[in-house]
């Protein structure tokens, strides 16, 4: 045993694909009946635990520092540095002021701290869902078999497999069946790989071996035994872990933010400098121009943004939390937003997960319990995935007592289901004689059957009486029921193939109710209301298909087969997944070809499954969701998981997706026109004022309040007209509305300059500023500079309940409390400041009253302008937001 420790992982392989399994077995003190219990623990101790070291969970200390970490923080972080060094190196001693160092600090700290706290939260919320879900191994020890946890499992366990199940660790196989194995996230092969206990290949390598299997991939159909090899970190999979543990690739929510981002970025790094320029030229003071610019470069910068997409995307993650959702992916729920098709699979997603068996019929239409026990006896003795299906004959035949028939039957072999056969077999043995026995789609049935059993005569199947049996299950399926064949056939060798199934005897047929899920048809009808087109994407037949999607309010404009798929070009299958809304018979390849055919129409498109014939559309799929019953590999493959049966979850997952889109678009709407005025008002001040329109500091400060009233975004309320339709990131939308909205500021910003500059202060100071003395001009520029700092304040946060909605009126849709009680903070506590000792320090002064009555009538002419600009930009744009 020790000996075996000292080999690695490879090496460990390399060994168990050669060696003889009677020397596995005896090297790892195990045997046909497994482990003992008292082997568990020292198995453990030598081999380690069977879980992969959590390279991706970040420390709670690297957590908070990436809080800090991105373009907008970092450029902070920078003036913050250069603005200590110029006061520290440059500025007089005694004259050092580090106001502006502690402002920008805030800022940064802000920013941080809150996107920091919001995205644990979060964290949070997920992990104790996470811990709801508990991945489950068949395993043997001491001769009993029992499902535990799979981190619990050794080296030396016996572990059974069947289709749908994730491979837990490194296996030898010693028993396999039509073992397929989709091992492609470990060797990028996209067809499954068949499996045998012996490896006759010459290759070194374990991973082309083919008698091993390995963590991470799973069974696609087949059944197995074998026994674990390496665990955890010792499996090729724990190898690879850092190599695997990469992002998924970059989404088109993030793609939206980061060229936001670039943009926003750019224009500051583009004005700075010339602002800078203009003032030093103009005014002669470099090291005030250089005070001023760095300002501004902090006032453009938007800083609160990071804070604002991890505040949207947390509170959405936490309030699906609520509701038994498992938010994997945080951007997911942005992406739900903007999907406009969902693409769904039927059984076991819209319909219940509890199949009933209605009547079992011979070739005459008429009850027999023959055919129930023949169901019962491929449904019992199948090694696979037993799906509703057989759980449905299975409990039927119970209350039957059909089992009392089958005493003296047992299986030999089997031949398991796959999604391309859509059938399965078993091969039975009794006192008399060996029967191979197979059920699945009724037109499988009849293409493998030659011969109808028909009373106690065997006659040869003609194509009239095939047509009869097909006539008779449309009549089933036009009324809800699922038809499955059932065909058998005398057997003269104990083992069967693929080959075998032929020349069969078709004895009758099961017909199944497979009701929709009770919130189906409301979750539906929510969707379409949202804007989300509905496409079905099933394995099973047109007719039951088209009864369900009557049955729930789903409009049939076209049905196309899988049949039908194979023989379309490029050109032609764009437009047919287009103009069909129901694809029945499909393969899981044709699932997924579908979803990623819909994107390439440009669509965002979600897809919703439970089996394994759906894990690959799910992982194609922009957002792939799981649902309460799906298998390992389904859950594993999606974004987002119902852990309830209801699907009403998915219009909230919807409407919260619009609402973080709506919410954050705010906030870069509001951002980027702000700015853009802001620029145009500091070039006009630059080149026609003799000073500075706002002090450095000043502009700080202003920035500081802004930004602590933009904190409650996250928490507005949207548009309900807003959240009707998908949304999707548009730069030129943004592009638009900064050059609409943005000049209209600049406009009261300038009449403001004029106002003070020419009116105001004279009236004040008993003279214009070119006049004055020394102490005169200073207590000009103070008065100044509190009048367009207050103004710039009011302007630019009323705004804000402007920008939030499309209504003429804000008052007709009201923003949340949140917003209004930060804003409304906001704007008193800047008003305040002048009067304060505070005001003193930033260089401002008190001003007379009826500075405030222009403020107010520039207040009211400003927001009567940009209603306006709302208005005429809605009817051109079609859109505010």
């Amino acid at each position: 045993m020790k000996t075996l420790k000292t080999l690695n992982a490879q090496n460990m392989l390399s060994w168990a694909m050669k060696e003889n399994i009677e020397d596995i077995f005896k090297k790892l003190k195990t045997g046909i009946s497994g482990l003992n219990e008292e082997s568990v623990i020292p198995m453990r101790e030598i081999f380690g635990k069977n879980k992969l070291s959590e390279q991706k969970k970040e420390s709670l200390i690297k957590k908070f520092i990436l809080s800090f970490i991105n373009p907008f923080t970092v450029i902070l972080f920078v003036l913050a540095g250069v603005s200590f060094f110029t006061e520290v190196v440059l500025a007089n001693p005694g004259e050092q002021d580090f106001t502006g160092v502690i402002i920008i600090s805030t800022m940064v700290i802000t920013s941080g701290l809150l996107r920091f706290i919001q995205e644990s939260r979060s964290d949070s919320a997920v992990e104790k869902l996470n811990e709801l879900i508990e991945t489950t191994a068949l395993i043997t020890r001491g001769d009993i078999s029992k499902e535990i946890p799979v981190d619990e499992i050794v080296v030396g366990d016996l572990i059974t497999l069947k289709a749908g199940d994730i491979i837990p660790a490194d296996i030898r196989l010693f028993q396999a069946k039509d073992l397929f194995i989709s091992q492609s996230s470990l060797t990028g092969e996209s067809e499954p790989v068949e499996k045998f206990i012996f490896d006759s290949s010459e290759s070194q390598s374990p991973l082309e071996s083919k008698n091993l299997i390995f963590m991470g991939s799973n069974v696609v159909s087949g059944s197995a035994k074998g026994i674990v090899v390496t665990v955890g970190d010792g499996t090729i999979l724990g190898n690879l872990a850092k190599d695997l543990n990469h992002k998924k690739g970059v989404t088109s929510f993030e793609k939206g933010v980061n060229s936001v981002s670039k943009l926003l970025v750019t224009f500051m790094l583009f004005m700075v400098p010339f602002i800078f320029l203009i003032n030093g030229v103009v005014k002669g003071d470099w090291f005030e121009a250089f005070l001023f610019a760095l300002s501004i470069a902090v006032g453009l910068t938007p800083e609160m943004l990071p804070m604002i997409v991890s505040a949207n995307l947390a509170k959405g993650a936490r309030k699906m939390a609520k509701q038994k959702v498992i938010v994997k992916n945080l951007n997911a729920i942005q992406d739900l937003g903007a999907m406009d098709i969902l693409c769904t699979d039927k059984t076991g997603t819209l319909t219940q997960d509890e199949i009933v068996l209605e009547r079992y019929l011979n070739t005459f239409g008429k009850e027999d319990k023959n055919v129930l026990k023949y169901a019962f006896l491929n449904s019992f003795y199948q090694t696979g995935l037993k799906n509703l299906i057989d759980v449905a004959i299975i409990n039927h035949a119970n209350e039957k007592d059909i089992k009392v028939l089958i005493e003296n039957c047992k299986k030999i072999d089997e031949i398991p289901f796959d999604f391309n056969r859509r059938k399965m077999s078993v091969l039975i043995e009794n006192e008399k004689e060996i029967e191979l026995v197979t059920k699945g789609a009724v037109e499988e049935m009849i293409n493998i059957s030659s011969f109808i059993q028909q009373g106690n005569d065997i006659v040869p199947l003609t194509e009239d009486i095939e047509s009869e049996i097909i006539e008779e299950v449309k009549k089933f399926n036009n009324q809800g029921l699922r038809i499955i064949g059932v065909s058998k056939k005398m057997m003269n060798k104990k083992e069967c193939s693929l080959s075998d199934e032929n020349d069969m005897i078709f004895i009758g047929y099961l017909a199944f109710l497979d009701p929709p899920k009770p919130s189906t048809k409301e979750a539906i009808k929510s969707l379409l209301n949202h804007n989300v087109n509905v496409k079905i994407l099933t394995g099973d037949n047109d007719a039951v298909t088209s009864y369900i999607c009557s049955k729930v309010g789903l409009e049939n404009n076209g049905i196309l087969l899988g049949s039908q798929l194979v023989g379309l070009s490029t050109t032609e299958l764009k437009k047919a997944v287009e103009n069909n809304s129901i694809f029945a018979k499909l393969s899981p390849s044709q699932k997924t070809l579908i979803v990623k055919t819909l994107k390439e129409n440009g669509h965002t498109v979600g897809f919703m499954g439970d089996g394994i014939n759906d894990a690959s559309a799910m992982k194609e799929a922009d957002v792939g969701i799981s649902v309460d019953t799906a298998v390992d590999i389904a859950k594993e493959s999606a974004d987002i998981i119902l852990l309830e049966k209801s699907l009403m979850v998915l219009e909230d997952g919807i409407i919260e997706g619009r609402k973080i889109y709506g919410n954050i678009i705010k906030y870069i709407k509001m951002t980027a026109s702000s700015n853009f005025g802001n620029m145009f008002s500091m070039l006009v001040a630059s080149a026609f004022l003799p000073f500075l329109p706002m002090f450095p500091i000043q502009i700080l400060m202003l920035n500081l309040i802004y930004d602590i009233s933009c904190v409650a975004i996250p928490w507005d309320n949207v548009d309900e007209e807003f959240i009707k339709s998908p949304k999707k990131w548009d730069a030129s939308s943004i592009k638009n509305f900064m050059l609409w909205i943005g000049p209209s500021s600049s406009i009261f910003d300038i009449t403001t300059y004029a106002i003070m500059y020419f009116i105001i202060g004279p009236y004040i100071l008993k003279g214009n500023f070119h006049a004055l003395d020394a102490l005169g001009q200073e207590r000009f520029i103070s008065i100044f500079n509190t009048a367009w700092f207050i103004e710039s304040l009011w302007s630019q946060t009323l705004v804000i309940y402007l920008i939030r909605t499309s209504k003429v009126s804000f008052l007709k849709h009201r923003p949340s409390w949140q917003v209004m009680l930060l804003t409304t903070l906001g704007i008193g506590i800047g008003t305040v400041i002048p009067f304060t000792f505070l005001g003193d320090k930033l260089g401002m002064t008190t001003l007379p009253y009826y500075y405030f009555i222009f403020l107010f009538i520039t207040i009211v002419s400003y927001i009567s302008l940009v209603s306006v600009l709302k208005i005429k930009f809605i009817k051109r744009y079609k859109e505010l937001l």
